[in-house]
């Protein structure tokens, strides 16, 4: 290779370089996630002074993460790590909801603790939740990059823009994607290979509600694509598997797919 390519290589500007590697960020969330439920770290505190100096040490670690990609810069960057952290009460207890969610919802789940550690659907919505308020704050990238290592590790892809209420439960999970504009209310249900995606992928439509809005308590099973920013699926709703919605439907209606299934016997064949 000619010395002109690693030239180009080399003078290639590259933005935001100081921001640390996507492992660093996804470690930090780790963390962060083990403080709040001990039940997935091996951290032990010995008193309440220990764990508040370990959280403290985390806010920093936040700032020192978004400080080179956040819009703010130095001193505003750094309060929007400390309202991050002024957050985390509420943080909990969101997520408390989605556990109760995914508990009382799968009759698999033999304890909370169980689901904290074993069930993919929560990790990838606590990473989800953490994004997402960081993305309420303005801090650019950050939220990608946490919801995009959820997805390579669970297979969930939700983005950090997207909407979504109380007592969340994601069953399974494998194959969902949750678009940027959709809107999900409390008590939904998702199973996996749900797509709540776009009609268009047009770059002009950047900005625009593009996906779906899903009210409370509907139910959406295996493999159902709903796509359109103005499709609405009403509350009490249920969504059979396999269905392809690109329109509205009313609270209380059930959305079916009918396929024609022939089945012969062996023995009558032979």
């Amino acid at each position: 290779m000619e010395d002109h390519f690693f030239e180009q290589i080399f003078k290639n500007p590259l933005e935001q370089q100081n921001i640390p590697p996507n492992e660093v960020i996804s470690l930090w969330a780790e963390k962060l996630i083990q403080v709040l439920f001990p039940e997935n770290s091996a951290e032990v505190f010995s008193t309440i002074a220990e764990l508040k100096v370990y959280v403290a040490a985390l806010e920093l670690e936040l700032y020192d993460i978004i400080s080179a990609s956040c819009q703010l810069k130095n001193s505003a960057c750094k309060d929007a790590a400390g309202q991050f952290f002024k957050s985390l009460p509420e943080l909990y207890r969101i997520l408390n909801t989605d556990i109760m969610a995914i508990y009382e919802g799968d009759p698999a789940a033999q304890s909370r603790f169980e689901v904290i550690r074993t069930y993919p659907g929560f990790y990838a919505i606590c990473f989800y939740r953490i994004a997402h308020m960081l993305y309420n704050f303005g801090i650019p990238l950050v939220p990608r990059i946490l919801t995009e290592y959820a997805h390579s590790k669970t297979g969930i892809d939700i983005h950090p823009a997207a909407s979504i209420g109380e007592y969340f439960y994601i069953d399974h999970g494998t194959g969902i994607v949750i678009g940027e504009t959709s809107t999900i209310g409390r008590y939904v249900k998702l199973y996996q290979g749900v797509t709540l995606g776009a009609l268009s992928v047009k770059k002009t439509l950047a900005g625009s509600k593009r996906h779906p809005t899903v009210e409370d308590r509907v139910v959406i099973y295996s493999g159902a694509t709903i796509l359109g920013g103005e499709t609405v699926i009403g509350h009490d709703s249920i969504i059979g598997g396999n269905v392809w919605l690109t329109e509205s439907i009313p609270a209380f209606s059930t959305a079916y797919h009918s396929p024609i299934i022939t089945i012969r016997n062996y023995k009558e064949t032979h």
